[in-house]
């Protein structure tokens, strides 16, 4: 299992609860608590909900990573379009597109040890980390 790599495609709504399945089950076997999973499971939807709302398609990859003292997982969230034009403002709390709570991305930050955001006018790709403690 160690550095296997799942990806799940995102092409339809409930593609979404798939890949929140597939992360919260490779968390559990990394050993993360119930609590960790949780954020883990709630970031991956947010990340899975913007491919699917402002991208159409895409995909969310798992995969376990190896730290200096520590286990970790490693998701990315990937799709072809159209990017993210301001990445500062999508940051920003309370920043919302889609009527939605604005949690969005700076919520997956947080809840997150790790964050990479990088986006033009083919694709956007979110990388997050979360430690095992």
């Amino acid at each position: 299992m160690k550095g296997a790599l799942t990806t799940v495609p995102i092409k339809k709504e409930w593609d979404i609860v798939g890949a929140r399945q597939s992360g919260r089950n490779l968390a559990r076997d990394l050993g993360f608590g119930s609590v960790d999973q949780a954020r883990i499971a709630t970031a991956i939807s947010e990340l899975a909900r913007n491919i699917y709302l402002y991208a159409g398609s895409g995909e969310v990859s798992f995969e376990e990573v190896q730290g200096t003292n520590s286990v970790g997982i490693k998701i990315t969230a990937s799709d072809h379009g159209p990017g993210i034009e301001q990445i500062s403002k999508v940051m920003e709390d309370g920043y919302s597109t889609s009527g939605g709570l604005g949690a969005g991305l700076p919520g997956v930050k947080r809840l997150m040890d790790e964050f990479d955001i990088e986006s033009n006018e083919n694709g956007t790709k979110v990388t997050i980390v979360k430690w095992l403690r």
